[in-house]
This record gives structure tokens, C-alpha cells and sequence, in this order.
């Protein structure tokens, strides 16, 4: 999880700007560039900890700033970031004011950090939120920073996303231009520690325990994490059993990571964590960007749903762009492939220098266009090419349910029968696994995986079409409903959307680019294009869960994250349905019990019926682009 969070704190002709900002380095910075290290003060008295990197040329000049919990590094004002390796070269080759700050409570900054701190719309007198502290900020910067053009835009990525969007909500007179990318919204519906209430337990152990630590005092060092000593993650989460043993090793000093444990269920506790709940206090004068990852197994979810949420609440300039990418990929690489997947086009630099720069450039230089960037700019894979919409979904999406046959098939066509149904025994001893390999960080490219490994197992059923006769575009969220029946009070639900290359297939290194340089049969190749899991306790409510009762037939309805894919003719598309994901997800002990305090005596196999039948049509609802 935050594999590099250190690291990043259609339209037009593509500008060329990335290729040009190489020319640039340490010494240009030293010429072109000075740098200052700060206290901000926040209006309760605390301090922020702020590095600003000023241009030497004269004149009036822009601020793009980002906040962060990860840490504003290199410190010394000797010591400037790597900013030459990056895309953002392009704003200092404009003579942008950057600016760096270590948020409330980490590394540098005084207070106490909170995770995602609730937004608070009615803040009095001294009170603070990370809307007002961007707002003090805004405020010191303009005064205290020369030749600035009091125009300020902020960035971010993941959890600085999450500040991003806090920064909209200041509604700072000054802020004219925000972009969360891959953003944080909330930590039990999809971001992150939690997708529809189940326990992402090996990314959020892994990041928490050592970003959870408490610090005692401002510091230039991070924590360091938990000292594994098993470097295989599916038997060292296998071997540390239930949650309960999990918390035990974590320690009592982690508040966030107790609190969790305390809240199982969607409570008003996690619900004030929700940054969408609040969007309608941004304000119209302030342009918003959210950016996205395809294939991004952190903040998948908070890209599409933030876009949609400012959408539905407020009147501003709205955009969006998801593109090919695992979690935060538009700032690094190139993006033409992921996994053993290739996308054939240098899809970062399509992004940066046609979308990214010209947005900043418009609402900070009054210079950029920002007029000719799409309402939804985004990226199909299986075609592999950009699309711009006025909207999104799109006004020509049509939701059509694909039924899953009692036989294995998967048709348009609504079962038929009486009775059917197609069964497999969940195992929490044996749950699983998200991947084919033996390794010990969670992949990145799990997200476009072959899952034929998947395939063979007794535990996972495997629905598919025949060949198709023409292309299938979807385009928008996806929804599984299915009907089932189970043996114990509760389960899990993983359902798999899979595009099936023909047994023939290869990639043209010419048009479709060289790929990994590995080489790997991509004949027959079952690539995931969109997974997702659901607590069956919360089928009806995340609020108020309800135990199953064994044996009746149950429905359970959820959402999927938005996908953009084009399933080729001679391709097949497949859905494959399993009760555990390990180690990504936390395993449900398959009883109506607290599986964050319950024991290793909790877990027990689990008999799970999916029903096919004209009274019980388990489906998969696709966005079919018309």
C-alpha cells in the first residue's frame, strides 16, 4: 500500500512539455530557483512545517502547493526535490511557486495528526479541520511570499488527495484550481482499508504499522514498519489467524487502527470520514480535477465516486480522467503497460501534457486552455485508446444484465428453468489467494492478472460467454446480483469480471509496445478487468448487517467500481464468483459474530449455493456502450 507515496507528493497536440523538462536538473534548479523552509501559523497558534521553492525571474507568478502526511524531503533549504525526474519540471519551467507542507501533527509540523480529520462546516472562532489549516496557509503564503499572482492551486495524490480535497473545501477567495488524484474519500466502502466493509488486512497492516506510530515530537524520520520475517504474505496472514492476533501484534498505541476494530459496522464515526458527504460546500469559484487509475488497487473507488459526488452537489468545473494506470502511475513511468498487459501508447504523457499542465496553466497563468479538455477524458483498455465524453457514465451507457447459467454459461438470456444452481464449499483454512505468486508486497498488477489459476479451483465457479461475434464496450459502474444460499450466518462475496484472450492471441510489439520484456502465454490469457468483494452481513445495510439464515435463498446486490474496457469479438467475457481473496481481504469467519474480537475458533467451512433460475437469475449488470 503507498508503494511511493515519498516519491509524489482526444484533446489537443500533445505539448511536448515532459520531454522538454529533461533537459533540466539539479544545477538548472540551483540557477533558476531558491528555497525556503518555514512555520506557518494555523489560527489555534500551531505551526506547519512548509518548504517553498520560489523562482528567480521577476514578475508575478502562480502557487501550486501540496499537503501531505508523508513528508515534505528532502529537509535543508540547501536541498531541493528531484524535481527534474518528474512532469512537474513543466511548472517550474513556468516559474510556478511550489510549495511543500508536512500536515498537522507529521514529520516537521506541530499538533496532533488525525486520520482523515472530518471536515467540520461549522467551525467557530479557533476551531480546525484540514480545511482550515489549507486555509491559513492560502492566507500566509499571499502575504508573506513575494511576486506571487494570488492565483493557488492545489495537488495531490492518494492520501494527499484526500488533502486536496480538503483544500476545495477551504473555498479560499485565492484557491482557483484543485486536482485529488487517486484520492482518499472514506476507509469502509472502498478506499483502501476497506472495500463494502470487508478488512484489506495485508495492505493495511502494512502501511499502518508503521505510519500509525505515535510521535512524540517533530521529526525528519519516519517509523519503521513491522519487521516480517516471512517473506511468503499468504502464510504469514494464514499464520497470524483472526484479526483479534492481528490487533495483538499492532499494539495499543495505534489510536486509528483501535478505532477501526471499535467501529465493525458504517456508523456515524466512519460516516463523518466520508469527504463526499461534504462536497457541496465548494464553492463555484474553484475548478476541480479528479484523476484516476484503471487498475488502481488502493483508490479505484475514490477517483470515480468523488467526480460523481461533486458532480450530483455542486455547479463548478467538474473534470475527470482515468487512465491505464495502478495507483498513481499518470506521475511515474510511462503507462503503456501494466502486469503482462499492454496498452501501446505512452498514456502519462498523453495525460500530463493534455490535460494536467493546460488545466493549471488556465486557472493559475490565465495562459493554458482548459476549455479543450472533456468533461471525462478516459482511457479503454481491450481497444486501447482514449475517449472524451461530456459526461459519465456516458448518456449512451445502457445497463443490460449478462445471467449466470446453471450449466457454467453466461448469456443475455434470463435462465429458463425451474431449478438450478451451482455450489462450492469456502474453506477459511485453505481461502483463496488474490494472486498465483509466492511474494511478500502486495502487486500492483494483481489488477490485470491471469486468473486461471483461479479457474481450476474447486472453490471458484466460473461462468463464460461463447466467442463473441463483435465488440462489447462497457462504460460505467457495474452491478452483481446474485442469489444464494449458504449453510452457516454468514459469508463473503468476490465477484471477477474477465476478459478471455482467444488461445491464438499475441501482442505486436509494434503496435502494442514491448510489454515487461518477460514473456508470458497470453494465449488463452484471462485478464482481470474488474474484481471486487462484499460482506455478505451487509447486503441490505452497511449500517445495520443481518445474519444469513441457512439455507434460504438470499439475495445480495453491490456495486463494482466504474470500468472502461472493450471486450474484442473472438474474445470471451467470464465471471468467476468465490467467498475469500487472501491475503488482500481479511477472511469472514462464516458467522454472524465480531470478526475483529473474535478467536481462531471462529472460522468454519461454508456450503454456498448460486442460484440460476427464472425466480432466482443471478446476474452481472453490464454498462454496455451503445
Amino acid at each position: 500500500m503507498k508503494q511511493f507515496l515519498a516519491l509524489l507528493c482526444l484533446i489537443a497536440t500533445p505539448l511536448g512539455l515532459f520531454a522538454q523538462d529533461h533537459s533540466a536538473d539539479s544545477a538548472w534548479m540551483a540557477t533558476h530557483y531558491t528555497k525556503k523552509e518555514v512555520y506557518i501559523p494555523m489560527r489555534d497558534g500551531i505551526r506547519l512545517y512548509t518548504a517553498i521553492y520560489e523562482p528567480i525571474a521577476k514578475g508575478k507568478h502562480p502557487i501550486l502547493m501540496c499537503r501531505t502526511p508523508y513528508s515534505i524531503a528532502p529537509y535543508g533549504e540547501d536541498k531541493f526535490k528531484a524535481f527534474w525526474n518528474s512532469h512537474y519540471m513543466a511548472y517550474l519551467k513556468e516559474n510556478y511557486i511550489m510549495v511543500y507542507q508536512d500536515v498537522r501533527g507529521r514529520y516537521m509540523s506541530e499538533g496532533d495528526f488525525m486520520d482523515v480529520r472530518p471536515y467540520n462546516p461549522n467551525k467557530k472562532g479557533k476551531e480546525t479541520d484540514e480545511a482550515s489549516d489549507t486555509y491559513d496557509a492560502i492566507d500566509w503564503l499571499l502575504t508573506h511570499v513575494k511576486n506571487n499572482n494570488a492565483r493557488v492551486g492545489v495537488f495531490g495524490i492518494s492520501y494527499p488527495g484526500y488533502y486536496a480535497t480538503m483544500a476545495a473545501l477551504s473555498g479560499h477567495p485565492a484557491l482557483k484550481a484543485v486536482s485529488p488524484q487517486a484520492p482518499v474519500t472514506e476507509w469502509f466502502l472502498g478506499d483502501d482499508f476497506h472495500h463494502n466493509g470487508v478488512f484489506m488486512e495485508m495492505d493495511a497492516f502494512n502501511f499502518y504499522s508503521g505510519f500509525g506510530k505515535p510521535r512524540p515530537y517533530p521529526t525528519t524520520k519516519g517509523a519503521s514498519g513491522y519487521q516480517f520475517t516471512v517473506k511468503d504474505n499468504y502464510k504469514f496472514y494464514l499464520d497470524m489467524g483472526a484479526l483479534s492476533n492481528l490487533a495483538a501484534v499492532m499494539g495499543d498505541s495505534m489510536k486509528f487502527w483501535n478505532d477501526m476494530y471499535n467501529h465493525p459496522n458504517y456508523d456515524q464515526w466512519w460516516q463523518d470520514r466520508n469527504t463526499r458527504k461534504f462536497v457541496q460546500y465548494i464553492p463555484p469559484h474553484i475548478a476541480t480535477l479528479e484523476v484516476g487509475g484503471l487498475f488502481d488497487a488502493e483508490d479505484c473507488y475514490g477517483a470515480w465516486n468523488l467526480y460523481k459526488a461533486i458532480e450530483r452537489k455542486t455547479d463548478n468545473n467538474n473534470k475527470l480522467v482515468m487512465g491505464p494506470w495502478s495507483h498513481g502511475g499518470w506521475a511515474r513511468g510511462a503507462g503503456e503497460y501494466l502486469g503482462n498487459v499492454r496498452f501501446g501508447l505512452k498514456n502519462s504523457e498523453f495525460y500530463q501534457n493534455n490535460v494536467e499542465i493546460p488545466f493549471f496553466n488556465h486557472y493559475l497563468l490565465k495562459n493554458g486552455d482548459a476549455f479543450n479538455i472533456s468533461e471525462a477524458t478516459i482511457f479503454f483498455s481491450g481497444l486501447n485508446r482514449w475517449r472524451s465524453f461530456s459526461q459519465w457514465p456516458p448518456v449512451d451507457e445502457h445497463a443490460r444484465p449478462m445471467y449466470l447459467q446453471a450449466n457454467g454459461g453466461l448469456s443475455w438470456d434470463k435462465p429458463g428453468a425451474s431449478e438450478g444452481y451451482r455450489k462450492y464449499t469456502s474453506d477459511p483454512a485453505k481461502p483463496v489467494p488474490y494472486t498465483q505468486d509466492v511474494h511478500f508486497g502486495r502487486t500492483a498488477e494483481y489488477m490485470t492478472d491471469d486468473q486461471r489459476f483461479a479457474a481450476r479451483r474447486p472453490d471458484v465457479l466460473v461462468y463464460q460467454t461463447d466467442s463473441l461475434a463483435h465488440d462489447v464496450t462497457l462504460a460505467g459502474p457495474l452491478v452483481a446480483d446474485l442469489f444464494t444460499s449458504i449453510s452457516t450466518t454468514d459469508a463473503d462475496f468476490v465477484v471477477k469480471l474477465i476478459d478471455v484472450f482467444p488461445d491464438n492471441f499475441t501482442y505486436n510489439d509494434t503496435t502494442d509496445g514491448k510489454g515487461n520484456g518477460k514473456t508470458y502465454p497470453m494465449g488463452g490469457y484471462q485478464m482481470l478487468v474488474r474484481a471486487e468483494i462484499m460482506r455478505g452481513r451487509y447486503r441490505n445495510s452497511f449500517e445495520k448487517p443481518e445474519a444469513f439464515i441457512p439455507g434460504d435463498v438470499t439475495e445480495v446486490e453491490y456495486k463494482l467500481p466504474d470500468v472502461a474496457h472493450v471486450f474484442k469479438k473472438g474474445h470471451r467475457i467470464m465471471v468467476q464468483i468465490q467467498s475469500t481473496w487472501f491475503p488482500l481481504a481479511d477472511r469472514n469467519p462464516q458467522q454472524f459474530v465480531d470478526i475483529y474480537k473474535s478467536d481462531n475458533s471462529a472460522f468454519v467451512p461454508c456450503d454456498i449455493k448460486i442460484w440460476s433460475d427464472k425466480d432466482h437469475a443471478s446476474r452481472i449488470i453490464l454498462p454496455v456502450l451503445r
